[in-house]
């Protein structure tokens, strides 16, 4: 192919007004270039950051191998900020612009010193705190250490460090993105050119967004084909850490939330704030050493600065154990059998014939919810069995007889939370509940069932937030764990897992800890307790939750959630082989088995919303054993191969539609098209680099045939392109 470079005068027109407004630009952010008489300067092939000699702040932020300056101004730059409330005012902070370190100190071509003693504070006069910093630049990784000596008589609850104060992106056209991870999805959170306020502009001066660590461990600033890279260097998360984004002074306009274009608006200097907001609740007299901070810059979309993600998981993440049955091509029927409005709708000498009807079409295992005392979302944290749906003996048996049929019963339960109703509770678990910083128990507000008083939320259960750092409760809820193991299913599903509700410290002084605690920091810790005490019964005991975090991974291999048709498969591409389960519901429910195949989760089957029969819903259920035969018949391309999400190949179409691809373990590629059109067909062309003799297939024609790098793909329909 000849590519010409002539061009019309209008071309040549366009061509120079974009030239000069990037010149413009730049000349803008060249200022920010010249070394400086009062910086310290860590410069690498790849990272360049600056400090102030005199005030400690980061003043500058460069990505050299693109020439993206992300700190700018040197006159915004931040140093830090610290929040040590005082007795009778809380609003008392520490200003890092208006302290001066005491040292700012090279101590290698790769690494300096900042400390910062003696800090004034805004309400409460000096105090004897001194912030210790260790910046190091290795290879283009940029990691900020620090130490927090509090000397004084004041709880330290908040470090903000590092601070950026002038956040840019590459061009003033260029769009910025957050995003970070959440239940099996990478989210995003548009920050230019536009800026919702999330907090609400009554508790706040400034639009301002935050992403909880509990969350995710690292937040992406994604610009176009680029972007920076940050992350709470600490898997075992000792506490909270937020990624803050603050946009001063505000919005030119308050329908449309669009940051202002220009440097100054009505006097005010426009600039994005970024920083790491670190929940220490450092004690008086008490040293705390913050996780560290790594900061990245990569070139090209979220893939590759997922990727850094991944290579630091790989450093620490320990692969659990799994039998095989839950690695192999299967499908789950997911049935709830009684709610907190007792309809007790299936006892339990009735669940075998919905196990017959399973087997019969090849659903291996059944996720059991509701069998447990109070029904769902109600009674918890008891794993008792319900008089209503029968005996223990009756559940044990049952259990028994559908896993002689060669289908597993995986058993729903939450220990997270205490049903508020309960004797139980008004007696005893009370004392184990998360408390807030006034003594008052924290609650979450329960879900509501099927009555139009409950679905009105009239009279709800409401739950207490169970302490997980409080070693009494974890033996509490390891005692009710043990009457699950004891009833023989394959496994169990800790529902909602991923989350505490609102809690995120409890602040309760007689848990067995120096309060407060960083809830979710007990997780890892009762996952670890539960797992040994499966352990002692069956190794292969398998361990599912719901949506949640992957570093809970190593305990609960299988995750369950649900996803919709703009969903971004980041879990998946994290770990290719995870088993992760993906709900469907819809009766003729092609569009969501299609995604299913698409990013190769594993079917879960809920008619009725998780209330029904599995051939309840036949054309669904028809449709999802072909997706799965084809997966058996091609599981080489299709689900042993590597998930590499839309990299390696690239699609396009005249509508609406979804690709992904697959990389086999010799370098074979598939790729998977879906037509996400209602009613039209489409013709897709499939451009694969340099690519051997190719074929196709879909779960209608299931043989492999010749296939073009043209497809033609009906409505609501998947193709599979196989390279041999």
């Amino acid at each position: 192919m000849t590519i010409g470079y002539c061009m019309k005068p209008t071309n040549l027109k366009t061509l120079f007004v974009t030239a000069v407004g990037a010149l413009a630009w730049f000349g803008v952010i060249a200022s920010a270039e010249p070394a400086r008489a009062d910086e310290v300067i860590l410069q690498d092939a790849r990272l360049l950051v600056a400090f102030d000699r005199n005030s400690g702040a980061l003043t500058r932020l460069e990505d050299r191998d693109s020439h993206w300056i992300v700190e700018r101004r040197p006159e915004l730059g931040v140093s830090f900020r610290l929040h040590a409330p005082l007795p009778g005012r809380r609003d008392n902070f520490v200003l890092g612009e208006k302290q001066r370190a005491a040292e700012v100190r090279k101590i290698s071509d790769r690494q300096l010193m900042l400390i910062w003693k003696n800090l004034a504070s805004e309400h409460g006069g000096v105090l004897p705190i001194t912030l210790t910093a260790t910046v190091t630049l290795n290879d283009g990784v940029l990691t900020f250490d620090a130490t927090l000596q509090n000397d004084s008589g004041l709880s330290v609850e908040t470090v903000d460090y590092p601070y950026f104060g002038d956040v840019n992106p590459p061009t003033r056209a260029a769009p910025m993105q957050v995003r970070t991870t959440w239940y099996g999805n990478l989210e995003f959170d548009e920050i230019y050119p536009r800026f919702r306020n999330e907090k609400g502009y009554w508790g706040d001066f400034f639009p301002t967004k935050t992403f909880e660590s509990y969350r995710s461990l690292f937040c992406l600033i994604q610009a176009p084909d680029q972007g920076v890279y940050v992350e709470m260097a600490d898997a075992t998360q000792p506490y909270l850490l937020e990624y803050t984004f603050e946009q001063r002074p505000g919005w030119t306009d308050s329908v449309h939330e669009n940051v202002p274009p220009k440097d100054t608006i009505d006097g005010h200097p426009v600039r994005l704030q970024f920083r790491t907001t670190h929940f220490l609740f450092a004690h008086p007299h008490s040293t705390a050493k913050l996780a560290p901070v790594v900061v990245r810059a990569y070139h090209g979309d979220w893939h590759d600065g997922v990727d850094l993600y991944k290579q630091w998981r790989a450093t620490w993440f320990k692969p659990p154990h799994a039998p095989a049955w839950v690695n192999d091509v299967h499908s789950w029927l997911q049935l709830q059998i009684n709610s907190p409005e007792q309809d007790y709708r299936v006892r339990y000498t009735e669940l075998l014939k919905y196990a017959e009807e399973c087997a019969k079409n090849g659903v291996q295992a059944i996720q059991l919810v509701g069998w447990n005392r109070g029904g769902q979302d109600g009674g918890d944290p008891a794993q008792d069995t319900d008089p209503g749906l029968g005996t223990w003996q009756q559940l044990h048996d049952a259990i028994s007889q559908i896993q002689a049929l060669g289908v597993e019963v995986v058993l729903f339960g939450k220990l997270n939370w205490a049903d508020k109703t309960t004797l139980w509770y008004k007696q005893e678990l009370y004392k184990y509940a998360s408390t807030d910083p006034y003594g008052i128990p924290y609650e979450q507000g329960g879900y509501s069932y099927y009555t139009p008083t409950q679905l009105a939320g009239i009279n709800n259960h409401r739950r207490a937030v169970m302490d997980f750092q409080d070693p009494t409760y974890r033996a509490i809820a390891t005692k009710e764990f043990q009457k699950l193991l004891a009833l023989g299913a394959a496994g169990w599903l800790f529902d909602e897992n991923c989350h505490h509700g609102p809690v995120k410290y409890s602040f309760a002084a007689d848990h067995g800890y120096a309060a407060p605690g960083f809830i979710y920091g007990g997780d890892m810790p009762m996952a670890a307790q539960l797992r040994a005490a499966a352990d002692k019964v069956d190794r292969d005991f398998i361990f599912a939750g719901e949506g949640h975090q992957d570093w809970l991974m190593q305990y609960y291999p299988v995750s369950y959630f649900r996803i919709s048709d703009t969903s971004m498969p980041v879990e998946r591409y994290i770990d290719p082989q995870a088993p992760l389960m993906v709900a469907v519901t819809g009766f003729d429910d092609r569009e969501k088995l299609n995604l299913i195949l698409l990013d190769r989760y594993i079917i879960s089957y809920e008619p009725y919303n998780f209330k029904g029969h599995v051939s309840d819903f036949p054309l669904t259920l028809e449709y999802g054993k072909k997706i799965d035969a084809l997966r058996r018949k091609y599981r080489q391309w299709l689900w042993d191969a590597e998930f590499r999400d839309t990299l390696g190949a690239n699609v396009t179409a005249d509508g609406s539609h979804r690709y992904s691809v697959f990389v086999t373990r010799n370098d074979k590629r598939a790729v998977v098209v879906v037509n996400q059109e209602q009613q039209k067909t489409i013709t897709a062309n499939v451009h694969i680099p340099k690519p051997g003799r190719l074929v196709m297939a879909s779960p209608e024609q299931p043989d492999a045939r010749p296939a073009s790098a043209t497809l033609t793909i009906p409505p609501r329909s998947v193709v599979v392109v196989m390279e041999q």
